[in-house]
C-alpha cells in the first residue's frame, strides 16, 4: 500500500482526514503502524499557522513496520511494540501522528511491554520525554530513578494532573524527592496515587503561602507544567527567602531575585534542526538525552514502576480530529489524554 489516511492541515487553519502518501523511513528512522495517537496542546498551537497539506500530531503508539538502513543492528525489530513522539504540524516533509503511519527516529523510542495496551502508551512521548527534560536538563544534578537521592528535599510539581505533571510527579518521587504538587481537588488522589506526598489546590489564594509553610520555607526546585503569567507568579511564591530553579515547559519570562527559570523545548531530543518559529541548531548532548531517556522509560514500564495518563477514549478515531482540537483549545481537558484509536490490533 503507497497511500494511508491522515489529518492534514487545510489553508483556513482547520484539518481534514483525506489519502496521503505513506511516508518511508529514511537511514536513520523506522515506519510505525499507528494503532492509536493521542492529543496534546502544541497540536492545536500549531494551527495558529495556517498550513496546508501538514499532518499534524505528535503522539503514537504502534509496531514496527520497516528499518532505515542505517539503523544499528539489533537496536530495532520488524513487529517491535513501540511509542514515541515527533514533531508533527510543521511541514509536509515532517510527518505528524494522527495518520496510519508515521516515520520515527529509530533511537528515541519507548519499546513497550506487552501488558500494556496501545491506547495507554500513546500518550507517553511528548509529556514523558518534557517531564525528564524539565528535571535533568533545566535543573542538572536533580537525583534519577537510576541513582536515587538518599535524603529526600522538597520539589513542587505545578498542575501534577497535567499529562507533563503526572509523569514529573512519577519521575521526581522515583528519583528520592519529596513531591509537593498542585491540581484540582477532584484530581488530589490521582496525584498522591502517583506518589505526591502533598497536594494543594492552585486555586485556592494562600496555595504559596501554604506551599512554603508545609516545606518550612525550603523550597528550592520547581517544574512549572503551565508556565503562563500566573502559574510563574504562584510558583515563584512559593519558593523558600533563597529562591531556586524552575522549569518551565513554555517560554515565560520570569524575573525575581535568586530565581532561575529554564525553559526546554522537547524537540531538541530529537536531535534534529526545526522551526518553533526561531530556529534552532540540532542539538547533540539533548540526543544523547532523548536516547538515555527513550532507555529510562522503557525499563521503568518493563518493570512496573511508571503509570501512563488516564484515557479518554474518543469515538470515530481520526474523523473528528478538528473537534477535538477545539475541545482542548477550549481548557476543557483536565487529568486525561485525548486519545485517539487508529486501527485494531489483529495480531
Amino acid at each position: 500500500m503507497q497511500t494511508m489516511n491522515a489529518v492534514v492541515t487545510t489553508s483556513d487553519g482547520r484539518v481534514t482526514l483525506k489519502s496521503v502518501a505513506k511516508p518511508q523511513p529514511g537511514p536513520t528512522q523506522v515506519l510505525v503502524k499507528i494503532f492509536a495517537a493521542a492529543q496534546n496542546p502544541p497540536d492545536h498551537m500549531k494551527l495558529g499557522r495556517p498550513t496546508t497539506g501538514v499532518v499534524p500530531g505528535h503522539d503514537f503508539a504502534g509496531r514496527v513496520e520497516a528499518i532505515g538502513a542505517d539503523v544499528p543492528a539489533g537496536l530495532r525489530h520488524i513487529g517491535e511494540r513501540v511509542a514515541g513522539f515527533v514533531n508533527g504540524g510543521v511541514d509536509e516533509e515532517t510527518g505528524g501522528s494522527f495518520a496510519e503511519y508515521c516515520v520515527a527516529d529509530a533511537h528515541v523510542l519507548i519499546s513497550l511491554p506487552d501488558s500494556l495496551d496501545y491506547e495507554a502508551a500513546a500518550g507517553l512521548g511528548l509529556a514523558a520525554f518534557t517531564a525528564a527534560q524539565a528535571l535533568w536538563i533545566s535543573q542538572p544534578g536533580l537525583p534519577t530513578p537510576s541513582a536515587p537521592g538518599s535524603t529526600p528535599f522538597p520539589i513542587l510539581v505545578w498542575s501534577g494532573a497535567s499529562a507533563v505533571g503526572q509523569y514529573t510527579v512519577q519521575l521526581a518521587k522515583l528519583s528520592g524527592l519529596q513531591v509537593i504538587a498542585t491540581a484540582s481537588p477532584k484530581n488530589h488522589a490521582l496525584v498522591r496515587a502517583l506518589g505526591a506526598d502533598a497536594v494543594f489546590d492552585y486555586r485556592d489564594p494562600e496555595v504559596a503561602a501554604k506551599i512554603r509553610a508545609f516545606t518550612d520555607g525550603k523550597l528550592a526546585h520547581a517544574v512549572d507544567c503551565i508556565s503562563d503569567a500566573t502559574t510563574t507568579r504562584q510558583v515563584v511564591g512559593s519558593l523558600g527567602n533563597g529562591g531556586g530553579r524552575i522549569s518551565l515547559v513554555l517560554a515565560e519570562p520570569v524575573e525575581a531575585p535568586g530565581v532561575k527559570a529554564q525553559f526546554s523545548l522537547v524537540y531538541t531530543l530529537l536531535g534534529k534542526a526545526f522551526e518553533h518559529p526561531m530556529r534552532y541548531a540540532a542539538d547533540l548532548e539533548h540526543y544523547e538525552f532523548g536516547k538515555s531517556t527513550a532507555l529510562l522509560l522503557t525499563h521503568l514500564l518493563r518493570d512496573g514502576r511508571l503509570n501512563t495518563t488516564p484515557v479518554k477514549l474518543v469515538p470515530n478515531g481520526l474523523h473528528d480530529v478538528g473537534e477535538w482540537l477545539e475541545y482542548m483549545k477550549q481548557g476543557k481537558v483536565s487529568g486525561e489524554k485525548i486519545t485517539y484509536r487508529v486501527a485494531e490490533d489483529t495480531v
